[in-house]
Parts: C-alpha cells; structure tokens; sequence
C-alpha cells in the first residue's frame, strides 16, 4: 500500500533534506516539496501566507494522483493546524494510501543555527516575518498541535546520516 509520509517540523530540522534522500533512495517516490512549489507562484514573497493557501490543495491533488498510481509520496511540509493534518490524511485514504506522520525535531537552538547557516529560497521571507522569533513560536504551536498519532524523529546532534536512518526505522525501514 503506498504511503503519504508526511515530514512536519519547524524550518531547520532537516525536512526537505531527509524527503530529497529518501526520494532518491525509494525509486518513484514524488518528493513533494510544498515550499518548491509555493516558489512557482508570482508574489510569493509578497503575501506567503496567501500562497502557501494557494499552494496546499495543489499538493494535496498532485499527491493523491501520484499515490492513486500505486506509489509513495514524501512531503516535507510544516503542519500546526489539525484540519490540515486531516486534509493530509483524507487524501491518502482516498487514493487507498496510508498517511503516516513523522515530525522531525531539534533542538531550537541547533534549528536556528541551521537556518541562519543555509542558502534556501524561503529564508527571506522566514527572516522577514521574524527569523529566530518566527521558529520559536512554531515550535510552540507544534507543541500544542503534536497528536498521538505522529511519530517523532530527532534529528538535532548526531548529523544527517543519523537522522536519516532514524526516519527509516521510523517508517519499519532498514539500511540507507
């Protein structure tokens, strides 16, 4: 059954790096990068929040299009709202997938120092809307919005390849 797995975290844990390798190592995976998409969007930078509403139900019809085909889907995708959770869910359940939930976590020292250390696209905007304060106050909503449901996966002192084989034995997955 093909899986829709969802890499939720707050900017600097390790998402879009951990669905890139996983992607590339699960042939036919759809690495699903919200924020890659919300970058195709004209004036993205100007109302983010806006185009992230814009963006969303797109990845959600490309996503259960390509889980409709038999295959999995990665999304490294920042969630704090359980309606949208569900929307994640739905979708999988109606293209006869499983969702599975994996937020990845640091400490928010280590994922400020991440973010102020890379190139990315979306880090201006990040750092326009409040850089440090911004993910602070992200961790403390994915605090309040963490489920039973998710698993979570530290992905703070040990380096990518640690973090990596942590999201595999999260997902009953083995070896890189």
């Amino acid at each position: 059954m093909p899986r829709l797995i969802h890499l939720n975290g707050p900017t600097g844990v390790g998402k879009s790096t951990l669905a890139a390798r996983y992607a590339a190592g699960h042939p036919l995976t759809l690495n699903l990068d919200a924020d890659e998409i919300v970058r195709l969007v004209g004036g993205w930078r100007d109302d983010f929040f806006a185009t992230v509403d814009l963006v969303r139900p797109l990845a959600i019809t490309m996503a259960t299009h390509h889980l409709a085909t038999g295959h999995d889907v990665v999304m490294p995708q920042l969630v704090t709202n359980l309606g949208q959770r569900a929307a994640f869910a739905g979708a999988a359940t109606a293209a006869g997938a499983r969702y599975v939930e994996v937020v990845l976590l640091a400490p928010r020292d280590t994922a400020i120092e991440r973010f102020r250390a890379r190139s990315h696209p979306i880090d201006e905007v990040v750092e326009r809307l409040g850089g440090a304060a911004l993910i602070h106050r992200v961790y403390d909503d994915l605090a309040a919005y963490l489920t039973p449901e998710a698993t979570v996966v530290e992905t703070g002192q040990d380096g990518p390849d640690a973090a990596y084989e942590a999201l595999l034995a999260a997902l009953g997955e083995t070896g890189t």
